[in-house]
């Protein structure tokens, strides 16, 4: 494993580089002591980040499902965002849209500046505090066309945030430790809808407390958490494991070195042409983005629906803030157990399969259901939680190991990712306002079929990998890859 030292000021400043043609060593898995070694290396890691990210990805989740909150928040008394600002619901559709749009736009070019440019502490910082403030400033809408402007720019700064985290995760872990730690932070989404339940009942008791309406202070609240984060984040989020002083020289090595191994790590060369293009426009990568595509509409359903499907379900708005709480418990707990699973067994392909037939088999049986049969209906939606989120991290691993080039991973995450603006998007038309009465049929068929979707390509995502292994497919480089099932 020992490589030459790079120059010390490299090491402090910029972080250490993986070379890219340096020889693969053998797997570290074959030796006990290097296997106990990464492990221990790994516990004192998870404590220094995973804590840090996965909190500020609760808070960005949290900002960015507040909307659906303040949709319904206390509107038996027409204080709701809606009928505060004169917005119809084809107007909030509209809204989240440019939100999602703003995602789509925004992942890749955020991460080629976090790759090349700004240090990950620096500028995931920057783009908390930009969308915190932006957040209160939420606070203060009080007609179309201001809602529609405040959420475009919450998403430009927010678009960025998850990719970024994935990419940093990839410096840190090797290929087969991703998917549990990508599962971690995007469990805390689940909590976070959980989460912001909570605080929307809560707020709701509050409703014109100083003069304002409850969802204003639900994002006067949920903004000054952010901010307060932010600072957090730039002081304690170590950003490279060269640069960490908690490691010794001989740790910063080893963290170093275990990624060769598949990729991962810290390099900020530039990829050839042939290298973007496959990463854009090979057919397994599109295979990767369009399934990404159809896992977020349920995903998107339950960022900005839940309130208004549990709403529909014959509950006031304070109540359905409330019963929003366990089928986001129920995706947590879900997303961790089937990411180890994953991880652990090299099942990628068949993990995500499983999960999406059975949340499709959640929305598909809402929708069959008749409009007032609120109880099973509501047992439904705890069952579609069982698919989408909990499929998200081993979906978005699976393309950081199978990258056509190892220097492409932070564009592939990226442009994975973009695809959830598309999928938002989606998600945000089928659940129409007049198909409240009758259980809101489009929108439950559309995340079946979504979520049937997914299953199919991730079935066959296996099998094309299984069959590039047999052959010895190489990557847009000319190397040999083992690609991860």
């Amino acid at each position: 494993m020992e490589k030459p030292s790079p120059p010390t000021e490299h090491l402090e400043t910029k972080g250490l580089e993986i070379p890219l043609d340096a020889s693969p060593p053998s797997s570290i898995d074959n030796d006990q002591d290097l296997v106990q070694r990464n492990k221990k290396l790994n516990r004192r890691i998870d404590l220094r980040i995973l804590p840090l990210c996965c909190w500020v990805y609760l808070l960005n989740f949290l900002d960015r499902g507040n909307i659906g909150n303040s949709k319904v928040l206390n509107s038996e008394t027409g204080d709701d965002l809606l009928q505060q600002t004169g917005m119809t619901a084809s107007d909030y559709a509209i809204t989240v849209t440019l939100f999602s749009l703003a995602y789509a736009l925004f992942e890749v070019p955020s991460n080629w500046v976090m790759k090349h440019y700004v240090r990950p502490s620096m500028w995931l910082a920057f783009l908390l505090l930009a969308w915190g403030a932006l957040t209160i400033g939420f606070a203060g809408v009080h007609n179309y066309a201001t809602v529609l402007g405040l959420r475009f720019l919450i998403g430009v700064f927010e678009a960025g945030f998850f990719p970024g985290i994935v990419y940093f995760i990839t410096i840190w872990y090797r290929f087969n430790e991703r998917a549990l730690r990508i599962a971690l932070v995007v469990a805390f989404c689940n909590l976070a809808g959980a989460f912001g339940g909570s605080i929307a009942y809560g707020v709701g008791h509050i409703n014109g407390a100083g003069g304002l309406q409850g969802f204003r202070w639900l994002f006067i609240i949920e903004g000054i958490i952010t901010i307060v984060s932010a600072f957090v984040l730039f002081f304690f989020l170590p950003d490279y494991p060269a640069r960490a002083r908690w490691l010794s020289p001989e740790d910063k090595r080893f963290a170093e070195d275990r990624l060769v191994e598949r990729g991962g790590g810290y390099n900020r060369s530039h990829a050839s042409r042939r290298e973007i293009l496959e990463t854009f426009f090979n057919p397994r990568m599109l295979a990767h983005y369009i399934a990404y595509i159809a896992d977020v509409v349920p995903q998107g359903s339950f960022t900005f629906f839940t309130p208004t499907i549990v709403k529909g379900l014959g509950y006031t708005s304070i109540q359905a803030q409330l019963l929003t709480v366990p089928p986001w418990c129920v995706g947590f707990v879900c997303a961790i157990t089937i990411s180890y699973i994953a991880d652990r067994f090299n099942a990628r392909g068949w993990t995500v399969t499983i999960a999406s037939l059975v949340g499709g088999t959640g929305w598909l049986a809402a929708g069959l259901l008749p409009h007032d049969a609120y109880v099973k209906r509501y047992g439904c939606l705890c069952l579609a939680a069982c698919g989408a989120f909990p499929a998200a991290p081993s979906m978005t691993n699976w393309v950081t190991c199978n990258t056509p080039s190892l220097l492409t991973i932070p564009f592939a995450i990226a442009l994975h990712n973009s695809c959830a603006g598309i999928g938002q998007i989606i998600a945000q038309w089928i659940w129409k306002a007049d198909e409240a009465a009758s259980g809101y049929p489009t929108g439950n068929f559309t995340c079946a079929g979504c979520s049937f979707f997914v299953a199919a390509i991730m079935i066959g995502l296996r099998l094309w990998y299984g069959r590039m292994n047999a052959r010895g497919t190489t990557d847009a480089t000319g190397q040999r890859r083992v690609w991860a099932y």
